[in-house]
């Protein structure tokens, strides 16, 4: 089995015209960096790996997870994390609720509990699950959101620019902590940005794109 995740000849389309194409493996606990202008489709290529492409455009290519072609996978089964810009947190439910929404089901609702407080101490969060997301700071809120997306067990991570709304010092302290979870925890990552320094921190391979529409 080819373990990692595999973009093999993905092309993305918009009204007919190649927008972007990436044709590379991620191996376990690499990070493939995605770097270009606004517009050139960043955002668009996970969009077409997590199954949620909207309808203005077309996705070609094969996505592999782990030896699988997951191209036609339904979303949810995928097994594909993301990070955003925004934590996206759900404001009326509490810290451990908003984790619990993340995890599969099953499971005693002493186990879930257990998983979400152990989640938490891993994070330096610990006793927060009964906590307000309001009251937390973006630092916070970002790991939080980091724990919730690993809790769901994926088995690949997408990165959409989700370290450019913190300050500098939050920024380098949530940076690397996500990096590190995804070497320690063999996660292929696919970062996309036009953070040249988010980049160089992520290690791993940079591709530099330019659009390919002629719009």
């Amino acid at each position: 089995m080819n373990k990692g995740l595999t973009l093999r000849n993905v092309c993305i389309l918009r009204d007919g015209s190649p927008l972007i194409k990436v044709d590379h493996h991620i191996p376990p606990g690499d990070v493939l960096t995605v770097m270009g202008p606004s517009g050139v489709g960043k955002s668009t290529l996970l969009a077409f790996i997590t199954g949620t492409l909207a309808p203005a455009f077309n996705g070609m290519g094969q996505i592999n997870l782990d030896g699988l072609d997951i191209t036609q996978v339904a979303p949810h089964k995928r097994h594909v994390g993301i990070l955003f810009q925004d934590d996206l947190l759900f404001p009326h439910m509490s810290v451990g609720a908003n984790l619990a929404f993340g995890m599969p089901a099953g499971g005693t609702r002493a186990d879930r509990k257990a998983a979400i407080d152990a989640a938490l101490v891993d994070v330096d969060l610990t006793g927060y699950a009964d906590r307000d997301p309001a009251t937390l700071s973006g630092g916070q809120k970002a790991r939080v959101a980091l724990v919730r997306m690993l809790l769901s067990q994926p088995r690949a991570l997408l990165l959409d620019e989700p370290f450019s709304r913190l300050d500098a010092d939050l920024r380098t302290q949530v940076r690397d902590l996500v990096f590190r979870v995804a070497r320690e925890r063999q996660l292929p990552v696919l970062m996309v940005t036009h953070d040249a320094e988010d980049a160089q921190a992520a290690g791993g391979t940079i591709i530099e794109l330019e659009s390919l529409s002629k719009t």
